[in-house]
């Protein structure tokens, strides 16, 4: 866990330099490097996505994961959890930003394949490489999100907290189920689900997607592969 606690840390930290410094950047600069952080985060969506071996096995955990993240309404879950801190910390509605925020940097800190893949090998080899390298990616993103959304993205770490730390736990007693390809499937359902937290920040649709609906299609592999395995070996 020791890894995790380090990247809740850089989160923490990021944000707080970049909210006691939002007031002598301008905002024009704080947009156009959101922007590219955006495009960054396409990049990596994509990166791991297409590292697929099977488009099917995408195509359908994330279509039943974001169907079981809409009943469960795990966006708006997420948002009103924001918007509850929120009440409770700004009683005179200040950081008009908070709940933005704390949703867009939980989504953006908790989703891909560094946070799969790094979870994974700190809870299984106890190798925290991976888990360090996107916490050094993390210190940056949050300083900027810190700069422009406020204090809600220092928020976002109790997110990473639970997550990312739920993964590591959990990663010895789901070792077995594991294998090298169910981890690649895990981490492209990921990249999918970074593709359109890349175009929500960006604004280019007309409506934000609510990516966090579909939080659970990363999980998916785990079941589905070993199922469709059998299924393929009885025909």
């Amino acid at each position: 866990m020791i890894a995790v606690f380090v990247n809740v840390a850089t989160v923490i930290i990021g944000s707080t330099i970049g909210i006691i410094f939002r007031n002598k950047i301008k905002q024009q600069y704080l947009t156009s490097v959101i922007y590219a952080i955006g495009l960054v985060t396409l990049v990596i969506g994509v990166m791991s996505a297409v590292e697929t071996a099977s488009i099917l096995t995408v195509i359908i955990c994330l279509a039943l994961g974001t169907l079981l993240g809409e009943v469960v309404r795990i966006d708006d879950r997420i948002e009103n959890a924001g918007d509850f801190i929120k009440g409770r910390l700004f009683k005179n509605g200040g950081e008009s930003r908070f709940t933005e925020g704390f949703v867009s940097a939980s989504i953006l800190f908790c989703v891909g394949s560094l946070t799969i893949m790094g979870s994974l090998e700190a809870g299984i080899n106890n190798d925290y490489s991976i888990i360090f390298a996107k916490s050094t990616l993390d210190l940056v993103s949050s300083l900027v999100y810190g700069a422009a959304m406020g204090i809600g993205v220092t928020f976002a770490a109790a997110f990473v907290l639970v997550f990312q730390g739920a993964l590591t736990l959990l990663s010895g007693a789901v070792q077995p189920f594991l294998t090298e390809a169910v981890v690649t499937e895990m981490s492209a359902v990921g990249g999918v689900i970074l593709l359109g937290q890349g175009l929500n920040m960006l604004n280019v649709t007309k409506e934000r997607i609510k990516v966090a609906n579909m939080l659970p299609g990363i999980f998916l592999p785990v079941l589905y592969m070993p199922v469709s395995g059998w299924i393929a070996g009885l025909l």
